[in-house]
């Protein structure tokens, strides 16, 4: 399907799905600085030919305005004729699209996947079991155990986006990149937000269970 063929209608609520996200998220503080970066795919999806919007790079997502999101092809490259950049990350959501065939991503930098993803770097996953959230990606076992997997932060980003293919999980939602920020995915927008705040509040939880656990040490 090209661009052009695809109806007005989904790419506005594509936009106005993008928006918001980006002022839900950005209430809770999840893009300082100018960080993280929102997709929403549009149209027909084949590996090789899918379209997406996504938060045009630098932009305060704090703020609202008519230039915060562009839309672009299975390569990250702009589609329409547009002074806006898309963040340089693009490429990885590309890879996310590819192997996956979801409907949105959402890329996110907290305090929280940042320090559990450096504290569990080495071991190239977080490991996580037994937390009630793990539902969220329709994984009901009992005292279900999982693992996240976590990508070096190299500042080369398609030395990143190359790596996807090869850590990507079925069951798991969502990449980390080492003490950087979190890509989570689902078939569409709403999915993809249950999923990413699922996997925040288990970064949390693994952030203060390791809190207690070294308390309980030093007594």
């Amino acid at each position: 399907m090209s661009f052009a063929s695809i109806p007005l209608e989904d790419k506005q609520r594509a936009l106005s799905e993008l928006r918001s996200i980006k002022e839900q998220f950005s209430a809770r503080h999840w893009f300082p600085g100018t960080s993280g970066n929102l997709s929403i795919r549009v149209g027909e999806y084949a590996p090789d030919n899918f379209h997406f919007a996504i938060t045009a790079s630098g932009k305060d997502k704090s703020v609202s305005t008519p230039e915060d999101f562009l839309f672009v092809d299975q390569h990250g490259k702009a589609i329409e004729t547009t002074n806006l950049k898309p963040s340089a990350e693009t490429l990885i959501h590309c890879e996310i699209y590819r192997k996956t065939g979801c409907g949105a991503v959402f890329h996110v930098h907290t305090v929280y996947n940042n320090i559990i993803s450096e504290w569990f770097g080495d071991q190239g996953a977080v490991p996580a079991q037994g937390i009630e959230l793990i539902k969220a990606f329709n994984i009901w076992e009992e005292n279900a155990a999982i693992e996240i997997p976590i990508l070096p932060n190299y500042a080369h980003i398609p030395s990143i986006a190359e790596l996807v293919p090869g850590v990507l999980k079925p069951e798991i939602p969502g990449i980390l990149l080492r003490n950087h920020g979190i890509y989570a995915w689902g078939n569409n927008a709403f999915e993809a937000k249950r999923h990413l705040e699922a996997f925040e509040f288990i970064f949390e939880y693994l952030y203060k269970s390791l809190l207690l656990q070294g308390s309980r040490t030093t007594k």
